[in-house]
């Protein structure tokens, strides 16, 4: 119910938003921070640490287990957009899953083809350090099988993106961003990890960051 209303609530907003066609898309920097993903019935699918190159197109998101309501546990990719694949890292039994990548849409960038739609205020503009303006981004998935909205600050830090899809009707959420890496070593592939074939998928299967999710 939540996560209906805040989904309402933010395509509501985007209607009103202030229209200019000028605008090009951003590039977010890089990043590490808390990443929580949720779906359109409010239960949340994982919630969790990142980090993010944004030159290199790595994203490592290892889920938080502490987290009473976290129904994806033990959750722990590193994801190669560029090169098309990621793994599915098991630390604990040393272990791990090295898979392609079918879609490689990046949930912390804005893609190069997005269309802009509006800047909104979330919060108030009137009222001093109650609001925080954002930028309102759309486009649909390469397959053509759904459409996404991202929402981002004026510097090109993501806030809220959600995925109307019905493979993956997703809302991603990010907070305590920081722009830095302040680990590089999770951007690595581990040692255990090396010469790990890659997996084949079977048929019908979709292999992608957010598929993590459903």
């Amino acid at each position: 119910m939540f996560a209906a209303v805040t989904v309402f609530m933010f395509v509501c907003l985007m209607t009103t938003a202030h229209a200019d066609h000028h605008h090009h898309p951003c590039h977010t920097p890089n990043m590490t921070g808390l990443m929580n993903v949720m779906n359109f019935k409010g239960e949340i699918k994982a919630l969790g640490a990142f980090t993010y190159d944004t030159t290199g197109h790595k994203l490592r998101f290892r889920s938080n287990e502490s987290h009473p309501e976290n129904t994806s546990l033990g959750l722990d990719l590193l994801v190669f957009f560029e090169e098309g694949i990621f793994y599915e890292i098991d630390s604990k039994n040393q272990s791990c899953e090295k898979k392609k990548l079918h879609c490689k849409l990046q949930p912390l960038d804005i893609p190069d083809d997005s269309k802009f739609h509006g800047t909104l205020n979330a919060g108030s503009a009137s009222i001093e350090g109650e609001g925080v303006k954002v930028n309102v981004w759309r486009g649909k998935f390469s397959d053509g099988k759904g459409s996404y909205s991202m929402s981002a600050t004026m510097g090109c830090l993501p806030v809220l993106t959600i995925y109307f899809s019905e493979a993956t009707p997703l809302v991603i959420s990010v907070m305590e961003v920081e722009m830095e890496i302040k680990d590089p070593d999770l951007l690595v592939v581990p040692s255990f990890c090396h010469g790990q074939p890659l997996e084949e998928t079977p048929e019908g299967t979709v292999n992608s960051f957010l598929h993590e999710f459903v």
